[in-house]
């Protein structure tokens, strides 16, 4: 199982936010370049960025910096946040990054995410937050009446092979994971899920990996690792 550390970017800074809540905000770093070079040299052989002010603003924000860890990191870089268009998605692309993940657009305009897929194939990965079961938008501002799993399907049959899952309500909250709807998520949406939120401990983490036989390949960690709940070393020992 792949794990991603999470390095968040609003403003040029490395941060996390609460379940998606701009006003709980904790810095942890003024030099994202740094944190991901940080990651690299302790294990990690994937990054994963977000770029959260484009993630609100519905368009790039933090372009510059995004470039500079892609750079500077070594190892590929998924990225994420505000990527609506193809001319995004390609910008990205050409700078270095591995995969880029679309979020919102998916359910605004899937006919985006088709031709993403077809003109770059598995570099495309889907975004899908969830909050009690339904699809969020825009920074997770908005909810849609769509469930996750069957926008999940969708997706798959557009051509999508992978996804990022979020559970929103224990993203930034360490209460652990929510394996319930992961679990699910994995068994019928057809796609490789990479999972996200919550994970504050190994135990976490090893229930994760006994999802890995039904398609959980990954996961993501952001404040578990940023308040030392555990090492990095420690989780790829685990997985």
């Amino acid at each position: 199982m792949l794990i991603m550390p999470a390095i968040d970017l609003r403003e040029g800074r490395c941060v996390r936010l609460y379940q998606g809540r701009l006003e709980d905000e904790t810095v942890y770093s003024t030099d994202p370049v740094a944190v991901a070079r940080g990651w690299v040299e302790r294990g990690a052989s994937w990054l994963h960025v977000v770029d959260l002010d484009g993630a609100f603003a519905g368009r790039p924000r933090n372009q510059e910096v995004v470039a500079a860890i892609i750079k500077a990191a070594g190892v590929p870089v998924q990225v994420g946040g505000g990527i609506r268009s193809l001319e995004s998605l390609a910008a990205l692309l050409a700078a270095g990054a591995a995969r880029v993940v679309l979020g919102t657009v998916a359910i605004t305009n899937p006919e985006v995410v088709a031709a993403a897929v077809e003109r770059f194939g598995e570099q495309v990965v889907v975004g899908i937050d969830s909050r009690a079961g339904m699809v969020a938008v825009e920074g997770w501002e908005a909810t849609v009446s769509r469930g996750a799993v069957e926008f999940a399907q969708s997706m798959a049959t557009l051509g999508v092979k992978r996804a990022v899952f979020t559970d929103i309500s224990r993203d930034g909250t360490l209460q652990g994971p929510n394996i319930a709807a992961i679990r699910e998520m994995a068994r019928h949406s057809d796609l490789k899920i990479i999972a996200s939120g919550g994970i504050a401990s190994l135990d976490d983490l090893r229930s994760l990996v006994e999802l890995e036989a039904i398609g959980v390949e990954g996961v993501i960690l952001g404040r578990s690792l940023y308040n030392g709940n555990f090492t990095l070393e420690e989780a790829l020992a685990v997985v």
